[in-house]
């Protein structure tokens, strides 16, 4: 079965200001879906109507960051900021029933500034486990499912929490709710360990989401880089994988010029404008 792309739009159509503006390029681009980090000053009335108007559905949402003044991306493994972690669960909860949004990215967050990372470890483990207990309660109530998102520590945020697929794995299985998932950003994979076929088949159970790009310049999966999308993208169907894609990349120029490579694999696939049999026509 041919993949599902889902369009960032906190990465995506970077050109236009607004999110429902994205959306509706992310639609008219092709994309039957669309996914976004925190929509932070974006109604989710508005969001929705967008979403209704485009015939798009809505993905994926990140719970919010915290306090980015102070540096902070994600509290749900941050000790001391349970209460604020539960305040920023519980709206995007609302937002997501608002939008229709089933998943729901649980950030873990920082180490926090002035401390050791092997010093906290355990700390953080023990404050993460608790608070994705609660969340995947919580989500239960709405039929959602709550993502824990390796990012990288050697490039992107060398002080992020949880950095590789296997301590997801680890955290996932301690906590022990069918409702929580990996979502698995190739990108980040790749620079911690490398090793993406043996990655995806071990922990294709677990995956509720994946992201992609190109690595290391974290462009258009075409763009010059280490990995080799084509061959990705057959070793998904050839899983069964039947989730979203997420473009979570930066266009080098214009968005949709640089969208050659999923036209390419519509066409591949003997699909049309939109990832749509040519034969439903």
């Amino acid at each position: 079965m041919a993949l599902r792309f889902s369009a960032n739009l906190s990465w995506l159509f970077p050109e236009l200001p607004a999110l429902p503006a994205r959306l509706e390029a992310a639609a008219a681009a092709g994309f039957g879906a669309v996914e976004a980090a925190w929509p932070a000053g974006c109604p989710a009335q508005e969001l929705r109507a967008a979403a209704e108007r485009a015939r798009v559905r809505i993905a994926l949402l990140n719970t919010p960051p915290g306090d980015p003044e102070a540096g902070e991306l994600g509290l749900a493994a941050v000790p001391g900021r349970q209460a604020a972690f539960r305040q920023g669960l519980e709206a995007a909860v609302r937002y997501a029933r608002a939008v229709g949004c089933p998943r729901i990215h649980v950030m873990a967050g920082r180490v926090p500034l002035g401390t050791d990372r092997a010093a906290v470890a355990g700390e953080m483990e023990t404050t993460f486990i608790e608070n994705l207990r609660y969340a995947a309660d919580l989500l239960s109530q709405e039929d959602m499912i709550g993502l824990l998102e390796p990012i990288n520590n050697r490039i992107t945020d060398p002080r992020y929490y949880l950095n590789t697929p296997h301590q997801a794995a680890a955290i996932l299985e301690k906590v022990g709710r069918p409702n929580l998932k990996l979502q698995l950003d190739l990108f980040h994979c790749q620079i911690m360990d490398g090793n993406l076929s043996q990655n995806l088949e071990t922990y294709f159970p677990l995956i509720g989401h994946i992201q992609i790009a190109q690595v290391p310049g974290r462009h258009e999966p075409n763009s010059p880089g280490e990995l080799n999308f084509p061959y990705i993208f057959e070793l998904l169907e050839s899983l069964g994988y039947t989730g979203y894609v997420g473009c979570e990349y930066a266009p080098k120029g214009d968005t949709l010029e640089g969208l050659g490579w999923l036209r390419s694999y519509w066409e591949s696939r003997g699909l049309q404008h939109g990832g749509t049999s040519k034969a439903a026509k």
